[in-house]
């Protein structure tokens, strides 16, 4: 039995968030249990570290699926989340221009062409992807105090270390 939407009930052109642990899967919701989302050949309800593979796949196929066939196991909730910063195309253009991608192969990158960019961009006609932009920040946040530290660590080298270099040279 699929986990339920949080006593939530989707409208065509909803974003579905899908939570896999490590990484969220996007959709948009069609009606009637469908969704339609951007799926690269590792992308699958229950493929665990499989399909985090995805960030090797440059290629990536839009599929109609019925929701719990996406979901498996996972949780998943509504989830407009550019509600606030952008209006929301027609619910029938999101749904008519999704169905219009039905089979096609398009090109897939994690980094900016991922499928949380495929569901933003029918929804809100831009393509944006808040979990690379999230990664992006705790990624130059790391990066920044991993600089931080090596700068330390080297200044801290250079008053504490080069003395004794000195030392054992003269000696």
């Amino acid at each position: 039995m699929a986990p339920t939407l949080f006593d939530e009930k989707p409208e065509p052109g909803d974003l579905i968030e899908i939570l896999r642990g490590t990484y969220q899967h996007w959709a948009v919701y069609i009606g009637n249990g469908f969704v339609i989302h951007l799926a690269p050949p590792t992308e699958s309800a229950r493929g665990g570290a499989y399909s985090m593979m995805s960030v090797l796949c440059d290629k990536a196929k839009v599929k109609q699926e019925e929701l719990w066939e996406v979901v498996g196991d996972d949780e998943y909730h509504i989830n407009n989340l550019l509600d606030d910063k952008y209006k929301p195309r027609s619910r029938r253009d999101i749904v008519k221009d999704a169905q219009s991608l039905l089979g096609q192969e398009q090109p897939y990158c994690v980094l900016n062409r991922n499928c949380e960019h495929f569901a933003t961009e029918l929804r809100y006609g831009k393509a944006e992807s808040r979990q690379v932009h999230h990664a992006v920040q705790v990624g130059v946040g790391v990066g920044l105090a991993a600089m931080i530290g090596v700068g330390v660590l080297a200044a801290a080298a250079a008053i504490f270390g080069g003395g004794s270099k000195e030392k054992k040279s003269n000696q």
